[in-house]
C-alpha cells in the first residue's frame, strides 16, 4: 500500500501499480492483505483502496478483495461491500491470532462464504503451526460451493497440494503465497498460480510459465537470480513490506518506501543490502525483456 508524506494512502501511486500490473498481464490483483500493511489500515481504507483498484482496473484484470477481519460479522460485512464496488472475487485470511479448532474455523467463513455470491478465496498463514488439511478444504467446499481457491503458505506443501486437489477434483484451485520461495516445487505438483508481492510479479509470471512449460533449466536459471531477495525479505513480514517498497520505488512505481508505524526500520548495512539484492533483480528484469521502470515502454 503506498503511502504519501502525511501517511495517507497515496492513491496515484496505487493507480500507477494498477496499470502496471494490467500492462504486465497479470491475472488478478489483492489487496489490501498482509503485504500491503491491511493490519495498519481503517476499516474505511481498505474498502477506499479496493474501489480506486476496481475503478482503475476497468475490467481489464481481476480485483480479489481481501475482507480480513477477526470477527466473521464484520469481515461479512466488508465482503458484501466489496462486492457491491465491484470486487470480482473475495478472499479471507483465516484468523490465526489465537489457536482455534478446526470446526471453530469452519463456523467462521461460512456465512462470510455464503453470504457473498463470487468466488472465494480463502488465505492460510498460520505462524504458529500447520496450515489447514485436506478434511477442512473439503468440508468447506462441500458447505460453500462459491469457495473456489485456496492459498496456503508453509515449507513441503507438494503432497497436500496433490491431495487437495484430487479430493476435490480440482474444484478448488491452490495458490502458492510466502513471496514465491515454494513455487518451484509446487509448480508440476499442480498449484494453479502464485501470489507474491507487486514489485516482482511479472518476472515470477515469467518463471511459473516456463516451469509450467517444462522449461525447468531457463525457469530455475532465472529463479535462482530473484530467489536470495525473496529468501532476505522473508525473514520478517515488516522487512518484506521495506524491501518490496524499495523495489516498487526503484521501478517508478511509488515515489518512496514509506511503511506506516509499526514499521521496520532498517540500518545502513541493511538498507544497502536491500538496494544490492534489488539492483540484482533489476538487472534480471531487463535481461528477461520485462520492463524495469512503469514509465518505460
Amino acid at each position: 500500500m503506498p503511502f504519501d508524506g502525511n501517511d495517507e494512502i497515496d492513491e496515484d501511486a496505487l493507480r500507477r501499480m494498477v496499470e502496471f500490473a494490467v500492462a504486465r498481464r497479470l491475472g488478478a490483483i489483492c489487496l489490501p492483505a498482509y503485504g500491503s500493511e491491511y493490519y495498519k489500515l481503517s476499516e474505511a481504507e481498505r474498502l477506499r483502496a479496493v474501489q480506486v483498484v476496481v475503478s482503475q482496473a476497468a475490467g481489464r484484470t481481476l480485483v480479489v478483495a481481501q475482507s480480513n477481519h477477526a470477527s466473521s460479522r464484520v469481515a461479512l460485512s466488508m465482503a458484501r461491500a466489496h462486492v457491491e464496488n465491484g470486487a470480482n472475487v473475495i478472499a479471507i485470511a483465516l484468523p490465526r491470532q489465537f489457536v482455534l479448532p478446526k470446526d471453530d474455523l469452519l463456523r467462521y467463513l461460512m456465512p462470510i462464504l455464503n453470504g457473498v455470491k463470487v468466488p472465494c478465496l480463502i488465505q492460510d498463514w498460520n505462524p504458529g503451526g500447520p496450515t489447514v488439511d485436506v478434511d477442512f478444504v473439503v468440508r468447506l467446499r462441500a458447505e460453500c460451493p462459491n469457495f473456489r481457491y485456496m492459498k496456503l503458505e508453509e515449507p513441503l506443501l507438494a503432497a497436500k497440494v496433490r491431495a487437495i486437489r484430487e479430493a476435490t477434483n480440482d474444484e478448488v484451485g491452490i495458490l502458492e503465497g510466502w513471496g514465491g520461495l515454494y513455487m518451484m516445487e509446487l509448480i508440476p505438483a499442480g498449484i494453479c498460480g502464485v501470489m507474491p508481492g507487486l514489485a516482482i510479479a511479472d518476472i515470477l509470471n515469467l518463471i511459473f510459465d516456463l516451469r509450467r512449460a517444462n522449461k525447468n533449466a531457463e525457469a530455475a536459471h532465472l529463479y535462482e537470480k530473484v530467489l536470495p531477495q525473496i529468501v532476505f525479505a522473508l525473514q520478517n513480514m515488516e522487512l518484506f513490506v521495506y524491501c518490496e517498497k524499495r523495489l516498487l520505488q526503484a521501478r517508478g512505481l511509488v515515489s518512496n518506501a514509506r511503511c506506516r508505524s509499526a514499521s521496520f526500520t532498517p540500518d545502513p548495512y541493511t538498507s544497502d543490502y536491500v538496494d544490492e539484492l534489488n539492483d540484482r533483480i533489476l538487472r534480471e528484469i531487463e535481461k528477461a525483456g520485462l520492463v524495469a521502470s512503469e514509465g518505460k515502454a
